[in-house]
């Protein structure tokens, strides 16, 4: 981006491959996972402003090509992927050594690029912010997106009984295939009766709402007493407030989530979550699923696959 805007003002340039600093390796990317928050880099409305002219993109999976001075542990044609907080729509790109991670053998690279944020993010939220016990009942909005599909999975594992609300009938059917239980089209209020029907009337101990919006608001009529609200997003694009006697009332805790704080404030957090995230992957309770894939060039259209929730999972770019 040259100037803030929509991704359709992209542009592909092209320059001369950057070295490693020190700390740094450079990865030769062969994928990039597209998130939502890319869009708002564009806008700049995210929280994040990078200094123009920059390229959005969060997640690279590759090969190592060079290792800066200081770095031990990786050597060039080493399978790895890495968290950064935007330059990842590239060909190249360089990165702190400390931010990359040795794949599974097993994990091919558009199964890493699309593994990084949301599975770390669910696994904060579920595990870190929510503290969700097995045999609890967790609702997950949005549940055919990228996070939302990965709080799916994590759930299951970790042993709660799953709900799902979704946009239309083949999401929710998305949804149930990767975990959920019941599934539940959140285009139509009616949703929030059959959560409680679901729950015997009880409700959801924890709601996974990456959605915001109306959606957050009908939550807080089927959550369960002593509950927790997990805030992930506002995809809706509204920002939610709610009534304090609510939270009051039922004991219910709304809680915040956002993931990457924790790369500033509890750098070996994310480094456990990764290395136990990797673990769940091999004993098969993890599997990204790729709504599609594009070419870099095409990147403007893979965020609009997402802007426009045509998405089911993770978009990822080809480079």
């Amino acid at each position: 981006m040259k100037a803030l805007g929509e991704p359709r003002d992209m542009e592909l340039v092209t320059g001369p491959d950057p070295e490693p600093g020190p700390g740094e390796i450079t990865i030769e990317v062969r994928a990039v996972g597209c998130n939502f928050f890319d869009i708002l880099l564009c806008q700049g409305s995210y929280q994040v402003k990078p200094p123009l002219p920059f390229a959005p993109g969060a997640e690279v999976a590759g090969l190592v090509r060079a290792v800066g001075p200081g770095v031990t542990g990786f050597a060039a044609g080493e399978r790895v992927f890495a968290m950064l907080g935007f330059g990842g729509y590239a060909t190249v790109v360089p990165v702190p050594a400390a931010a990359a991670a040795h794949l599974p053998e097993a994990m091919p690279f558009e199964h890493a690029a699309a593994f990084g944020i949301v599975y770390q993010t669910a696994y904060f939220g579920l595990i870190h912010r929510a503290a969700l016990q097995r045999g609890e009942t967790l609702l997950v909005h949005a549940a055919a997106g990228g996070v939302g599909l990965a709080a799916v999975q994590i759930g299951r594992a970790l042993g709660a009984r799953v709900l799902a609300t979704a946009g239309s009938a083949a999401k929710c059917a998305v949804a149930k295939e990767h975990g959920a239980v019941e599934a539940f089209d959140y285009g139509s209020p009616q949703w929030v009766d059959a959560v409680r029907d679901a729950t015997g009337g009880r409700g959801a101990d924890v709601v996974f709402d990456p959605v915001g919006g109306d959606v957050f608001d009908l939550s807080t009529k089927c959550i369960a007493f002593s509950g927790r609200l997990l805030v992930i997003g506002f995809a809706s694009g509204r920002i939610p407030t709610i009534q304090a006697n609510r939270i009051l009332l039922k004991n219910v805790a709304v809680v915040g989530l956002h993931w990457g704080a924790y790369r500033a404030h509890d750098p070996a957090l994310v480094q456990d979550t990764q290395r136990a995230l990797f673990a769940m992957y091999e004993r098969g309770q993890l599997r990204p699923v790729v709504s599609s894939t594009h070419r870099l060039c095409d990147a403007a259209a893979a965020l609009d696959e997402i802007a426009s929730r045509r998405n089911v999972g993770k978009v990822v770019l080809l480079p």
